[in-house]
């Protein structure tokens, strides 16, 4: 008689960790002096100065005086680190308060504190889109919280909408623009002296394309500020996208 055979089980695969940050437990430090909090501190300065290709975890470490390995007890990979400057640097973003009394003020208001933010740290517009689940982060919930407030109140029907059309424009000028001032910075120049050498190339490149030829010949006779130009661009577009919404809620 044959011997009898234990039936099998099949066992329920564990499912692969969600890549955040936000996602795992924070592990109790090794190194009390050595806080995840100082070394996200250290790698945004690092990306102000020098931008996101001259971060990494050895050189970062070499700034610490702790080794790369030391690191990885805090931040498990450099796109955590990331996610933790992303997140770090939102919390100087300013929405007004939801009961506001002009909704298009506040909002404008919001969208340039973005800007301010993105401006002042260059790299963040590049790599919010690349962060991982850097969304998941809290000063990040906060800041899309108090939006989602902001256009629940005024009564628009889908704030998750008005949202994403604001915050693709905010974020898609921010990063032109902070793309823009880290050449000009490269040059040596100031920005009105990069674009009075630039310009002539422009003009050129220009020639035979009737349209932006007019343009380039007007901006060139008429360029003395170059910030307020900036500021006066990124206040038009979005007056463009507010005009927008302002029909949806009309509506």
């Amino acid at each position: 008689m044959a011997a009898r055979t234990k039936p099998t089980t099949k066992s329920t695969p564990t499912p692969n960790p969600i890549p955040s940050v936000w996602a795992r437990e924070q592990r109790s430090p090794d190194q009390p002096a050595l806080s995840r909090d100082a070394i996200v501190r250290e790698a945004i300065a690092m990306l102000d100065a020098d931008g996101i290709e001259a971060l990494s975890m050895r050189k970062l470490g070499a700034r610490l005086n702790a080794g790369a390995t030391s690191l990885y007890r805090h931040v498990a990979t450099k796109d955590e680190l990331m996610e933790l400057a992303v997140d770090e640097v939102a919390a100087e973003i300013h929405v007004p308060d939801a009961d506001a009394a002009d909704w298009r003020a506040a909002v404008t208001e919001a969208a340039a504190s973005f800007r301010t933010t993105a401006l002042r740290h260059r790299w963040l517009s590049s790599v919010l889109g690349q962060a991982g689940l850097a969304y998941l982060g809290p000063n990040l919930m906060s800041f899309t919280e108090r939006l989602a407030a902001l256009f629940t109140t005024v009564g628009f029907p889908e704030p998750s909408g008005a949202i994403d059309a604001v915050l693709s424009y905010t974020i898609g000028m921010s990063t032109t623009e902070a793309a823009w001032l880290t050449t000009v910075a490269r040059s040596g120049e100031s920005e009105a002296e990069f674009i009075a050498r630039l310009m002539p190339a422009a003009q050129q490149a220009a020639a035979g394309h009737a349209h932006l030829a007019g343009s380039y010949a007007e901006s060139a006779a008429t360029i003395t500020d170059p910030v307020a130009l900036r500021d006066s661009k990124f206040t038009y577009g979005l007056d463009v996208v507010l005009d927008g919404l302002s029909l949806r809620l009309t509506r």
